[in-house]
Parts: C-alpha cells; sequence; structure tokens
C-alpha cells in the first residue's frame, strides 16, 4: 500500500467519520471501499450486468418501484393454524 493524502471540507469530513463509524471501520477503510465501489465498472457488478434483461418495464420502475410491487404483489391468505390432536397414550408407573 502506499499512503495518500487528502483534503476534505468540514462537512465531507464528518460524513466521512459518521459513515465509517457506524461501520466500525476507519477512515482509511472507508475511503478504500469507496473507491473500489467507484472505480468497479458496471460489467464486475452482477445486478448491473442484468440491466435490460426485462423487456417492456415501465421507463419510471426504478422511481417508482414500491408503487409497482404493491400493484403486482398479491400476498396469498395464511392456511387457519389447526392444532393436530394427539393420540393420547396409557402413561406407565
Amino acid at each position: 500500500m502506499r499512503p495518500l493524502q487528502v483534503y476534505l471540507d468540514e462537512r465531507d469530513l464528518k460524513s466521512l467519520e459518521a459513515w465509517a463509524r457506524e461501520r466500525g471501520w476507519t477512515k482509511s477503510q472507508a475511503i478504500r471501499a469507496a473507491v473500489r465501489a467507484l472505480a468497479r465498472r458496471p460489467a464486475e457488478d452482477p445486478l448491473l450486468e442484468l440491466s435490460g434483461d426485462v423487456d417492456g418495464l415501465p421507463a419510471d420502475l426504478s422511481e417508482n418501484f414500491d408503487r409497482y410491487l404493491n400493484e403486482t404483489f398479491v400476498a396469498e391468505s395464511r392456511a387457519p393454524y389447526r392444532a393436530r390432536r394427539r393420540p393420547r397414550t396409557a402413561v406407565r408407573r
């Protein structure tokens, strides 16, 4: 590894410190993770590789995902709970 010096304004530094603290990371670990995430090409991200594989989706799907999900998802009602009756056995003493 090689050192790198970065100057951040107060707001960015506080955001970085809070983000790293939430994860239990050092600021250096957080910066390395961010650089790796930004440098990753879309082909390396399995979810982004699927982009464009489904035809006919609404153009605003990413903006209104919850609305479309609620319109199409129908939960099945749960089967009523029935306790099983166990046959009574004689108790040996």
